[in-house]
């Protein structure tokens, strides 16, 4: 399949001063073609391996995050401003996940027998080939471990098209599973625009796709995909609700509140985004809330007594998607201490959202 690639180049910026990081020069079509001809290629060998082999890969690749953790994590913090605390915190689950996949990924795929008229049935569990995922940047290394540990674990390859202006995580992650071992084209990054992405997913050499982001970005990604009838996985936000009932422990309430509203300055989508609060205890949850919310600690998210870094999405990558395709555009909405609204419950459910 032909593919066009904008010749824009992707820079990654500071969110913390706002300066430049590093231009990044995106994947030509020749470059392109390559990486996905390569996935296909690698997958045949990759399927063969066997469980215990891609687990002994699986457990190197955890046990080479957790030593450079440090380094790793200052990548994520430099380019979209993620705590250095949460940052090595980032890369420490995604370690437990490679162990854990590698660990039970065998019994999780294993042949379940069906009982039927026949001699024999049972229901099996095959990988299908070249997977692409697009994600985004609130979790620049978290979204793609969460997704290859168990992938590769199944015996599928790996494509991501990440969100740009975490260019170099995702470059630094693609050099972890290449130093780590694993067959050219197992794992493999691609540079290009969110424009691009279209033909990416409609491509014959990519079976699936899973994307994390805006329910626009779904949208496009499913109607590509559901015209080439590929499976797709797609996780697009949410806007949780955050209940306090008459009955509660509120100082536990109020410091779960805002640990829940405020993880990773708030940009992520399991990020509690509406508070309702029964009418008789609004008041005292109200300035508990507010208390708790003036303790946190915001500032350089290098430093590692800092809680609230700044937010990411303020920056933007280059070249932009003319479509919603783009994860970087999938951006997650945040909120701050100002804007977070707390509604008391009454008999009448009156509810506010946190924007």
């Amino acid at each position: 399949m032909s593919t066009t690639i904008a010749k824009d180049a992707i820079h990654t910026i500071n969110p913390s001063t706002g300066k430049p990081i590093h231009e990044h020069a995106p994947h030509s079509h020749e470059e392109v073609e390559r990486i996905l001809t390569g996935a296909t290629q690698a997958f045949p060998a990759w399927r063969a391996l066997g469980f215990e082999r891609r687990g002994e890969f699986m457990r190197r690749v955890a046990a080479h995050l957790r030593k450079f953790k440090a380094s790793f994590a200052e990548i994520a913090t430099l380019e979209m401003g993620k705590p250095i605390v949460e940052a090595e915190a980032e890369i420490e689950k995604c370690a437990w996940a490679c162990d854990y996949f590698a660990e039970h990924a065998a019994a999780f795929l294993a042949d379940e027998a069906v009982e039927t008229s026949a001699a024999k049935s049972y229901v099996a569990f095959r990988p299908i080939g070249a997977v692409l995922a697009i994600m985004p940047w609130n979790f620049p290394y978290w979204q793609v471990f969460r997704f290859a540990a168990p992938a590769l674990m199944a015996g599928n390859v790996a494509v991501l098209k990440h969100a740009g202006i975490v260019t170099g995580c995702s470059l630094e992650i693609a050099r972890i599973f290449e130093v780590c071992g694993a067959p050219r084209g197992v794992f493999s990054t691609l540079l290009i625009p969110g424009s691009a992405m279209d033909r990416i997913v409609g491509d014959h050499r990519i079976a699936a796709v899973t994307l994390t982001g805006s329910e626009g970005a779904g949208s496009a990604v499913a109607s590509v995909a559901g015209k080439m009838i590929k499976k797709t996985v797609l996780e697009l936000g949410g806007s949780d609700a955050f209940i306090v009932l008459a009955d509660a422990d509120l100082d536990a309430a109020a410091a779960t509140a805002v640990k829940a509203r405020f993880q990773n300055a708030g940009q992520s989508c399991i990020a509690a985004k509406r508070f309702i609060v029964e009418s008789p205890v609004y008041d005292e949850f109200l300035a508990r809330f507010v208390a708790k919310t003036k303790e946190l600690v915001v500032g350089d998210p290098t430093d590692r007594a800092t809680q609230v870094g700044p937010l990411a999405a303020r920056t933007c990558a280059r070249p932009s998607s003319a479509r919603s395709t783009s994860p970087s555009r999938a951006a997650q909405r945040s909120c701050s201490a100002e804007s977070a609204s707390i509604a008391p419950a009454s008999s009448t459910s009156r509810r506010s959202s946190a924007t």
